[in-house]
């Protein structure tokens, strides 16, 4: 079973209890849950299920906003956010009694399952809350709607100069870097990012080294546009936003440009993804069909699944996947089950052996039975003698000169495979060769199937021209022995 690299990081989430409660205590489906609650007979919707304008007043009360049009503002998304959660059913006014009638709300089926639900019912109400909003954050700012209706009633979606899938990829783009930028080990914890950052990591060419005047009013332009989109998506929880400087906006005008590095910068807005943000930009992503792990996806898989979905973690990541799938799967048996998982000739057999001496320390002293079982296996035997090394076992076979050379060529190559950093695996390389005198005389024999690859590698890494120079020349050897 071969392992494929993920695209992204693993994430560390939280409890599907934790972020039910987050999603429940988000200020946009808290303010939708309470308005499919008051909602009565007596409540008007028009014809696209809006609450009418003479509604909202008293909706904007209810809610304790303001009573101007910025309540009534809030008030009205937050009834848009019931709709569209399915918190609430509306009847289409058409359908219920001619062109110009009024509809009526009742309460909608998710309302029960808001109390009554299980975490993850809550979570995908939610996430239906998230797309209603991500849309409304990409969508238009009509300066003066009616300059785009025309004459016959349609509506000149051209002169806006908007083009929804361009607008949603912008957005996307932004809250993929957010998220990868949050995928680390400091998870949730990460600090906020500078909206500048976070506006050049979409604007400005990896290549380019000093950015061009016009990049910079790109990155300008694309800064305004996310603090209006932020904005927009903080209520839903998927955020921390601490919107760009008002008073900064009025001494600069709109073109805000980016701060130098003696300004304060964040006045420019500083935007952090939140533990339900987490979540929920994952969703979308495995939704569009983005391989987007997380700790534990393991859990119940075997162990075959465990060391091939871990190959490419970082460290940490891997031992705490390893750590859920020990915690569910017992102690009992998981090393035998580990080792038989280890074996293998594929590209990723060495990694999945490193993970799996990695794994078999978690187990602890319970997995020595089975571990001494395979010290005779030409795969597995040089594992087994360093394992049982590191756990201090009394009575280790010495391992015959063979066994050596395969686990120098076994190690180097997982270490490559991982693409780990290039002075350890150098350090690793150097200290390998050092330790043996005459070991590329030797390592060109060794029957493993990445022996010239690592050999050529070691070409390369080793920093003495003379022990590169034997170290090429051994690869060299090994290729013609086995006519690769």
């Amino acid at each position: 079973m071969s392992a494929e690299r993920p695209t992204l990081p693993p994430v560390r989430l939280h409890t599907e209890a934790e972020l039910a409660r987050d999603a429940l205590a988000a200020p946009l489906l808290a303010r939708a849950v309470r308005l499919a609650r008051w909602a009565g007979p007596e409540t008007r919707v028009g014809a696209c299920g809006e609450l009418v304008e003479e509604q909202l007043p008293a909706a904007a009360e209810y809610l304790g906003l303001t009573a101007d049009e910025a309540g009534a503002a809030e008030a009205s998304e937050a009834w848009r956010l019931a709709v569209d959660a399915g918190l609430v059913d509306v009847e289409d006014p058409q359908e219920a009694a001619g062109k110009d009638a009024e509809g009526t709300a009742a309460a909608g089926e998710n309302l029960a399952l808001i109390t009554g639900g299980s975490p993850q019912d809550v979570l995908s109400i939610w996430l239906d809350g998230l797309e209603a909003v991500h849309a409304d954050a990409t969508a238009p700012v009509f300066e003066d709607f009616a300059d785009l209706v025309g004459e016959d009633g349609s509506i000149d979606f051209e002169s806006l100069d908007w083009d929804p899938e361009v607008e949603a990829e912008f957005l996307d783009g932004v809250l993929g870097n957010l998220y990868l930028l949050t995928a680390g080990d400091a998870g949730a914890d990460a600090a906020p990012v500078p909206l500048p950052a976070l506006a050049a990591s979409v604007i400005v060419p990896d290549d380019m080294g000093e950015p061009t005047d016009d990049v910079l009013e790109q990155v300008s332009e694309a800064m305004m546009r996310l603090d209006d989109q932020f904005r927009v998506l903080e209520p839903i929880g998927i955020v921390e936003y601490r919107p760009v400087d008002e008073a900064l906006l009025a001494e600069e005008g709109e073109d805000a440009a980016p701060p130098a590095d003696d300004e304060d910068i964040t006045r420019y807005g500083m935007v952090k993804l939140t533990p339900l943000g987490l979540y929920g930009i994952r969703a979308r992503m495995l939704e569009a069909g983005v391989d987007a792990p997380a700790i534990g996806d393991l859990v119940d898989k075997g162990a075959d699944a465990l060391l091939c979905g871990i190959a490419y973690y970082p460290e940490t990541s891997a031992r705490s996947e390893v750590e859920l799938w020990l915690a569910r799967r017992g102690a009992d048996g998981a090393a035998d089950e580990l080792l038989a998982a280890a074996r293998g000739a594929d590209q990723q057999a060495p990694l999945r052996r490193l993970h799996c001496q990695q794994a078999l320390a978690l187990v602890g002293a319970e997995a020595e039975p089975a571990v001494r079982a395979v010290l005779d296996d030409p795969e597995l035997g040089g594992l087994a003698r360093v394992w049982l090394a590191e756990l201090g076992a009394a009575d280790v076979p010495a391992p015959p000169d063979s066994v050596i050379f395969w686990l120098a060529i076994d190690t180097i190559a997982a270490q490559l495979e991982a693409e780990g950093d290039l002075d350890e695996i150098q350090g690793l390389v150097e200290g390998l060769a050092g330790q043996h005198s005459g070991f590329f005389d030797e390592a060109w024999r060794v029957d493993h199937p990445a022996t010239a690859d690592v050999l050529e590698a070691m070409g390369r890494l080793h920093s003495d021209k003379k022990m590169a120079k034997a170290a090429r020349k051994a690869a060299f050897k090994a290729r013609s022995r086995t006519g690769a």
